[in-house]
């Protein structure tokens, strides 16, 4: 199973960083990774994880020939040069110690369930690097419950994670298909979340990525997983908080453009440099009254409107300055 190898991978990697620059003798790399697969493991089988890490992580492991130690050099400089190889890693590592707590730890170890879809995770990865199209079957959050799912085409440009879910990120020919616009080519471009994926199968479609894509940079001035549409520009967004909820937004920043701008009378002043989306509104509404936007004033404006429909929901029937509403 590739997912096995690459935790296996992974685990040389986590293992020999935290070794340092001393390293590991390959007797103890073994017996350690007996411990852990619960399986032998030869100088061979070593030799050819050591040669796929470089591969497919680009990362070297060197050996030390006059004390016989493997180590990687500048382990946590090698990480740094590479952000996704460092998440890889990390997130392995926490999953690999919650797996062993819930075993040896039963009863003293919670986690919360993420309905994000990762068994598709390692079929898409594949795709990519393969450059192959996927067929998935999609059924949207807004369908009908008797509704069947859509069958898609999808050519998997990048995989996106954004609050507890993972999202494709793709060009999908149906759409341009329907696309009536002179540039189909980028309202084809979707978003699926994985959760949402019933089937998926890898086709012997090839397709080519376009070039210089980044999915970082696509995003760059969006919150969350939506797309900017054509036309939108960033603007600057200014919001205070008290100086208890600004502790906790410098720990998890609302978006990757945020500055801190100054602090007076107990309050702190941010800002961010982004296109506004519903997404971002809920994101202002969930910090309640810890949260003001100050500007621009259609930020405000909409943050005030959410609020707004939120108390008309909560206020008492009787209250005549409360309009009732019935669209739940």
């Amino acid at each position: 199973m590739v997912s096995e190898l690459i935790n296996k991978y992974l685990w040389l990697l986590q293992t020999l960083i935290e070794a340092g620059d001393f390293g590991l003798s390959l007797g103890e790399i073994c017996r350690k990774f007996e411990a852990r697969f619960d399986s032998p493991y030869s100088r061979r089988t070593f030799n050819n994880h050591r040669a796929a890490i470089e591969e497919v992580f680009g990362i070297g492991i060197a050996c030390n020939r006059s004390r016989n130690r493997y180590y990687i050099p500048y382990g946590e400089e090698a990480l740094d040069n590479d952000a996704s190889v460092g998440w890889l890693i990390n997130t392995f590592t926490v999953n690999s110690l919650l797996t062993l707590g819930r075993e040896r730890l039963s009863g003293r170890v919670s986690v919360e369930e993420i309905p994000s879809g990762q068994k598709h995770l390692t079929t898409i990865m594949q795709a990519m690097q393969d450059g192959k199209e996927l067929e998935i079957a999609y059924r949207k959050y807004s369908s009908e419950p008797s509704a069947q799912p859509e069958r898609l085409h999808i050519q998997p440009f990048a995989v996106k994670e954004h609050e507890k879910r993972w999202y494709l990120v793709g060009f999908c020919r149906e759409r341009a298909r329907k696309a009536s616009a002179p540039n189909s080519d980028t309202t084809a471009w979707r978003v699926y979340g994985l959760d949402r994926i019933s089937s998926i199968q890898v086709t012997d479609i090839r397709f080519k990525m376009p070039r210089d894509f980044d999915v970082d940079r696509l995003f760059y001035n969006s919150y969350g997983i939506y797309f900017p549409k054509a036309g939108q520009k960033a603007v600057t967004i200014r919001f205070r908080t008290t100086a208890t909820e600004a502790n906790y937004i410098r720990d998890l920043p609302l978006h990757r453009s945020q500055q801190e701008e100054r602090t007076r009378d107990g309050e702190v002043i941010f800002k961010l440099r982004v296109i506004p989306n519903d997404n971002l509104i809920m994101e202002f509404c969930k910090h309640g009254d810890r949260i003001e936007v100050l500007e621009p004033a259609e930020v405000r404006s909409a943050v005030t409107e959410a609020l707004r429909s939120a108390w008309e929901r909560y206020s008492p029937a009787d209250d005549p300055g409360r309009e009732r509403r019935q669209d739940f």
